[in-house]
């Protein structure tokens, strides 16, 4: 079977398997056609479907093939099968389901990898003196300060979406009718959904169940938008599906390898976009009075959320324990609260993202550290210009974590 057969099959059993599970197909823009008349098949069906593509992949001449296109398929049908039998009922490890899902293990952390950050926290929150606060209740009343306010969202993002376009497109060339629009939503287990409709063109839907802090506006503007998904999705549409002819580009099952790097780069691309003093005079001079906040705070608040960042593994360290059935969901939340510091409303929600998204939490803190860390191998001498060119490149020819490290 040729490889363009191949890579057809793929999209098509792709779609049949979207059938089972509504988020798997996170985004098509191939052939209109193949949507109509999708016969719903049973699982068994499809995973015979998945071992032909599979053993037919393994039988192509390689010689006269893209050796990242093969890759990218092999490591596709392969998740795409262990998808399938998940679906059907087979149980395995968090840490096997990552590997087969998204080609890579995280980090095992304990309580004791996070303990030191704790402490490193309550030195620099302020103490509010004569009220008996736990370190999450006083994060939580500090962080309070700086909630932007809801008639103020629009705007702030607006602000934020602007600059970070504004960046990227020094450095990147989008098609002159990119774009994308931005809605707001709630009862979501996520915080902002990057939907890319083809075309360059995205629908970015953020979620106002909980209080949106000033930070967020940078990282959800670059995170789903610019240099992140909206920008990653597009340069693959304008460059493998479009000028390659590569039709398994035109789809994107959430559950596979290519989640890592879009995930990861989207993380990463934030301080691609804006380096910390970029970052520092923006956020000081424009988005903290945009949204009506103290911007003499800035420097604290940012020392604050660094070490918040070095919490971030405590979502696959709670993941893997909840859903190896280590511990029960109160215990899951306890340990977010305490060491993601989370009010209990936010640590539910955050257990219910991961009861429905399983091991692929690892893709944004181990998918943005291998990001980076492949990135920073390539460039010389903190060479910014250079480190956006090999960025660029990475999203418009994307690999698997295997290729990666």
């Amino acid at each position: 079977m040729p490889i363009n057969q191949i890579a057809e099959n793929f999209v098509k059993l792709t779609l049949k398997i979207g059938q089972h599970h509504e988020y798997y197909v996170d985004a098509f823009y191939g052939p209109k056609q193949w949507l109509k008349d999708i016969p719903k098949q049973p699982l068994d069906s499809l995973l015979s479907q998945a071992l032909a593509l599979q053993a037919a992949l393994n039988t192509l001449d390689k010689k006269d093939i893209d050796s990242l296109r093969l890759h990218f398929l092999v490591s596709q049908v392969s998740a795409m099968i262990a998808f399938i039998k998940q679906l059907n009922g087979e149980q395995i490890s968090f840490d096997e389901e990552s590997l087969a899902l998204y080609d890579a293990i995280s980090p095992h952390f304990d309580e004791q990898d996070f303990n030191q950050l704790l402490i490193e926290l309550n030195s620099i929150l302020p103490s509010y003196e004569g009220e008996n606060l736990s370190l999450n209740q006083r994060l939580n009343k500090y962080r309070s300060d700086f909630i932007i306010p809801k008639d103020k969202i629009a705007k702030v993002f607006s602000a934020a979406i602007n600059k970070s376009r504004q960046l990227t497109l020094q450095h990147i060339a989008l098609p002159d009718n990119e774009s994308f629009k931005v809605e707001y939503v709630t009862d979501q287990v996520w915080s902002a959904y990057n939907w890319f409709k083809g075309n360059a063109y995205s629908l970015i839907e953020v979620n106002t169940d909980f209080p949106i802090y000033i930070e967020r506006a940078i990282d959800l503007a670059s995170h789903e938008g610019y240099p992140g998904h909206h920008v990653f999705n597009t340069l693959i549409e304008q460059h493998l599906y479009k000028g390659n002819g590569w039709i398994e580009y035109c789809i994107y099952p959430l559950f596979s390898p290519l989640s890592l790097l879009a995930e990861g780069s989207a993380n990463y691309g934030i301080e691609v976009a804006f380096d910390k003093n970029t970052r520092f005079e923006f956020e000081q001079d424009s988005l903290f009075p945009l949204a009506g906040l103290d911007a003499t705070q800035v420097s604290r608040y940012y020392q604050v959320q660094a070490l918040l960042q070095q919490l971030s593994y405590v979502d696959n360290m709670v993941a893997r324990r909840y859903l190896d059935k280590q511990i029960n969901k109160e215990q899951a939340i306890d340990l977010l609260m305490k060491y993601s510091l989370t009010d209990h409303a936010k640590s539910s929600q955050r257990i219910k993202f991961i009861e429905y998204n399983r091991s692929y939490v690892i893709n944004y803190n181990l998918g943005q550290d291998i990001t980076k860390a492949y990135i920073e191998r390539l460039v010389k001498n903190n060479d910014p210009i250079l480190r956006w060119q090999e960025f660029a490149k990475l999203l418009a020819t994307p690999r698997c974590a295997s290729l990666l490290v």
